[in-house]
């Protein structure tokens, strides 16, 4: 037997990894780590070496910047022309919303965009954030809206939702969809897992039956089909019944993110939870569900990034969100029709500026969890 009492040689300690590498290192590892990365890495360099100036020549030193239809069909082919945006900005950003009440949705705009930016802080995350958010939807619906709200006069001109569009729209559903669709997910997702068999019918029902159509077809069945099943001379407003497909939609997704969490969590933990007497839904609320949203933290942002970008599929009932207004401000004037793909570039700059900022804010969460 060998004698583990025996004095043992030191071991020297392994200097800690550097925090702040070398530009050579990270290319080192991000870029040629093997020959066969290195072949790759090497021809998309030449390639973007060889695009990168043609595309700068054609997005900026030959663009067209004021709104100068003229000057733009002169060097068509040749230069972007930026002035499409720069004449038809408000049509792309506010639909059509009427022309002397733009600073309404605006003001709208930059209230929700606020209370966003405000709900990513830890500092906010205590419950006075609930009413902050009651407060937000109070001031949007009552600028957008006007008229009376629940009897209330709010002094501004009524303009219909068919008017809503562009951008407020777009952050509008996205915002009350995700809003709504992920606890009702939870809710799904915990009733698919359920012990009762009833319930568990219904809950895998429902969630195969919506994830196996596309969200157009909801989206016709709510604003067209939907009517026909209501008492003659009732009808919710068609902005109401698609965000109400869209968050019906979403929910069967999020159930199935939030259910591959719950199954990552061990039994042990559950069995543990009964030993101490917690009920089911506490069970639930402090050793589960905690566990399992932190395992589905880039899944959930996934789903929820969709669902940003599904919003435009409300154009189809006519509904004007962000590229159904592009398409709008475009489409009905020949002296700026041929310019649609500077429009539709300035539209994915704004795309891409939310789902960035939704994927960086995940990235943030992820680790905070695992420090935690």
């Amino acid at each position: 037997m060998p004698n583990h009492t025996a004095e043992q040689p030191w071991v020297s300690a392994r200097p800690a990894p550097a925090l702040h590498r070398t530009l050579w290192q990270w290319c080192h590892t991000h870029l040629w780590p093997t020959p066969g990365q290195a072949v790759v890495s090497v021809l998309l360099l030449i390639a973007l070496l060889w695009w990168l100036p043609t595309a700068l020549n054609w997005a900026l030193w030959r663009a067209v910047w004021q709104a100068d239809a003229d000057s733009c069909q002169a060097l068509r082919g040749v230069g972007a022309c930026w002035g499409v945006v720069s004449e038809k900005y408000r049509l792309i950003l506010l639909g059509r919303y009427p022309f002397e009440a733009q600073w309404r949705p605006v003001v709208a705009t930059l209230a929700l965009v606020t209370a966003l930016v405000l709900s990513c802080l830890p500092i906010f995350w205590r419950r006075n954030l609930a009413l902050l958010w009651l407060a937000v939807w109070l001031l949007f619906f009552g600028l957008m809206g006007g008229g009376s709200w629940w009897g209330v006069p709010t002094g501004l001109s009524r303009v219909p939702s068919d008017q809503w569009g562009g951008l407020p729209l777009t952050l509008m559903l996205a915002t009350l969809a995700i809003s709504l669709a992920f606890p009702l997910g939870v809710l799904l997702a915990l009733g698919r897992q359920s012990a009762l068999p009833a319930l568990r019918s219904v809950c895998v029902g429902y969630i195969e039956l919506v994830r196996g159509v596309p969200l157009i077809s909801v989206l016709f069945m709510a604003s067209f089909m939907f009517p026909l099943l209501l008492p003659s001379g009732t009808s919710p407003d068609v902005l109401m019944r698609v965000l109400v497909g869209i968050t019906l939609f979403s929910a069967a997704y999020t159930a199935e993110i939030v259910r591959g969490g719950l199954q990552a969590v061990p039994l042990g933990q559950v069995e543990a939870a009964a030993t101490l007497g917690l009920s089911y839904w506490q069970t639930q609320r402090w050793v589960v569900l905690p566990q399992a949203l932190t395992h589905v933290v880039p899944g959930l942002m996934n789903n929820f990034i969709a669902i940003f970008k599904d919003t435009s599929l409300v154009t189809i009932v006519s509904l004007y969100e962000l590229s159904g207004a592009l398409g709008l401000a475009i489409s009905g004037d020949p002296n700026w029709r041929p310019f649609k793909i500077e429009g539709y570039l300035f539209i994915t700059l704004i795309y891409f500026v939310f789902c960035f900022a939704m994927s960086r804010y995940s990235l943030w969460v992820e680790r905070q969890l695992v420090h935690r």
